[in-house]
């Protein structure tokens, strides 16, 4: 494999890969379509960030592809036999989260308190917490019934 110096930082835009491996955007692409868990996306319409564990990826898959000449499938069973499958998830997570704006921090906060909301209603019989405490609560009620009531009901308003 051709030694390529990686720049010592934790990630790397799709560009930046393309010029260290040496291929056109095109073929990172469609590297990534087959191996899904090839970089990472900051966000769902963002771009694809990549780890160094990623590159160096990108870098033995190019060489398993273009100077051993194997398939993608070979190039994939060559690479989970090395242990190259996926790239340490623990610190990746802590790389990308550190470049997420505050924006979009408060996007994933929001998320997560909806599915956690979700979560309490399916667990509790269709109420969350904070609604059994709401409906435990006094309830106003008017003192005198209105028309809609009172005719409902059957009786007179006076």
């Amino acid at each position: 494999m051709s030694s390529v110096s990686i720049p010592n930082r934790a990630v790397f835009r799709s560009q930046e890969v393309c010029e260290l491996a040496e291929v056109q955007p095109y073929v990172l692409r469609s590297w990534e379509a087959e191996f899904p868990d090839l970089g990472v996306s900051k966000t769902p319409q963002g771009p694809r960030v990549y780890r160094r564990a990623d590159v160096e990826r990108v870098l033995r898959l190019k060489h398993l592809l273009f100077v051993d000449g194997l398939t993608l499938a070979g190039a994939r069973r060559r690479l989970s036999e090395e242990g190259l499958a996926a790239p340490e998830d623990d610190v990746a997570d802590a790389d990308v989260a550190a470049m997420l704006d505050q924006d979009t921090r408060q996007n994933l906060r929001d998320v997560r308190r909806g599915l956690q909301w979700i979560l309490g209603v399916l667990d509790g019989d269709g109420l969350t917490a904070e609604d059994r405490v709401l409906a435990a609560g006094p309830v106003k009620r008017s003192a005198r019934p209105t028309s809609r009531t009172a005719k409902r009901s059957g009786r007179k308003r006076r």
